[in-house]
Order: structure tokens, then C-alpha cells, then sequence
């Protein structure tokens, strides 16, 4: 029976689990929920979900949110391997450590650059901006001579890292100054099943978003 996933296709965390899904064969029935019109307050999505945020999985009953949390639960029930979360101690710790940072560095930054230009009509600020491009600096930092962001192959926190550049490049950041980052980010949009469809796309969204308000 398939999974329910609430989801609005541009959100960042949305897109992450959809990539993954794709990488892993799983098929869920798409439920859309327009947090822009309020229908993440309804009675009934509340009662699923406390926070009322998306995604969010029904996997026959059992409800799961928070993006990270999602993909570690899909690949643990059902990925073929342990290839995309590794169950060795050591290996699992250095991709729970880049999905940290990834919710409480890079995208928290992103966040505060484009959050009060998209939705409160503010002016962007160059220094929030710069803030990012540190984030993006530790980033390339992990990438030192490896072509992965948490070991020798592609793991979760390589694809929620890779929804998250993609934003960051949206809302201007270059990545070609971060030379590491960029061979990474462009293996990623090659080797990552669904990248254009599921991911470029709602960075685009973003990046129209952002641009509008600005101008």
C-alpha cells in the first residue's frame, strides 16, 4: 500500500525527500497542502501533524515530519543497503554531523537571507548573504579530497545538501568560487536520479520568488 506524503512540490525539504524516494524506487500518493494558503492550519492536517509543517509521511499509519528524519526512517525500512545511511557507528555519526549542518547552518542562513525578502518585503542584506558563503567555505572544507560530503558515496546528507545549494545559488551565492563545492554540486545534478524535474525546478520557483521581490 502506498505512503501518503504531504508536500508542496518547491519546498526545500519536500524536494529532498522526493529525490530520495527516487533514488529508492518508493512510490507515494501525493498529497498537496499549500502552506501559502493556510492549509497546513486545517483541523484535520493539526491532528496529523502538531506542527504542521511539511513534508509529512503516513507510512500506513505511522507519521513521521522533519525532512531528515524522513529520509533517515525511508532508507532504514527500505533501501536495498545501508549504502545512503550507514548503520557503522563512525560512518552514520559523520552524516548525522553534515545533516546538522546542513538544518542549522547552511539552510537556517539561507533562511534568514531570503525569508524577510520573500515574505516580509524587506531589502537583502549583503551581510546575510556573506553568511552563506562562509557556510558554503565549511562546505568546501568537507569536500578536501573527497567526492562526497560524508564518506566514498552518495549518502542522505549528500541529498539534502544538494536541495540546499541549489537554493543558495538561487538567492545568489556563487558557487563557483568554492571549486570543491562545485565539482560536487555538478556531479550531483548528474548522478542524482530526478535532479532536474524534482529539484531544479523548485530552485527555480525560489529564485523567481526572490528576484521578484527584489526588483
Amino acid at each position: 500500500m502506498p505512503m501518503d506524503m504531504y508536500y508542496l512540490p518547491p519546498s526545500p525539504p519536500c524536494r529532498s525527500v522526493l529525490l530520495l524516494a527516487r533514488r529508492l524506487g518508493i512510490d507515494f500518493t501525493l498529497k498537496t497542502i499549500n502552506v501559502l494558503a493556510g492549509e497546513h492550519l486545517t483541523p484535520e492536517y493539526i491532528q496529523l501533524n502538531p506542527q504542521h509543517t511539511i513534508p509529512t509521511l503516513d507510512d500506513n499509519g505511522f507519521v513521521l515530519w522533519e525532512s531528515r528524519a524522513i529520509m533517515g526512517y525511508l532508507v532504514n525500512r527500505y533501501g536495498k543497503d545501508d549504502s545512503l545511511y550507514p548503520t557503522d557507528p563512525r560512518k552514520r555519526a559523520v552524516v548525522d554531523q553534515r545533516l546538522y549542518f546542513d538544518a542549522g547552518t547552511l539552510q537556517a542562513r539561507n533562511a534568514d537571507y531570503s525569508g524577510p525578502v520573500i515574505f516580509g518585503g524587506q531589502d537583502a542584506q549583503p551581510e546575510k548573504l556573506e553568511k552563506i558563503n562562509e557556510a558554503l567555505g565549511y562546505l568546501n572544507q568537507f569536500l578536501v579530497g573527497q567526492d562526497w560530503v560524508a564518506g566514498d558515496s552518495m549518502t542522505i546528507a549528500d541529498i539534502a545538501l544538494v536541495v540546499t545549494v541549489s537554493n543558495s545559488e538561487a538567492f545568489g551565492a556563487d558557487i563557483s568560487a568554492f571549486p570543491n563545492v562545485a565539482a560536487w554540486y555538478d556531479k550531483m545534478k548528474t548522478e542524482l536520479e530526478g535532479y532536474d524535474d524534482i529539484n531544479q525546478t523548485g530552485a527555480n520557483v525560489f529564485r523567481e520568488m526572490f528576484r521578484s521581490k527584489l526588483s
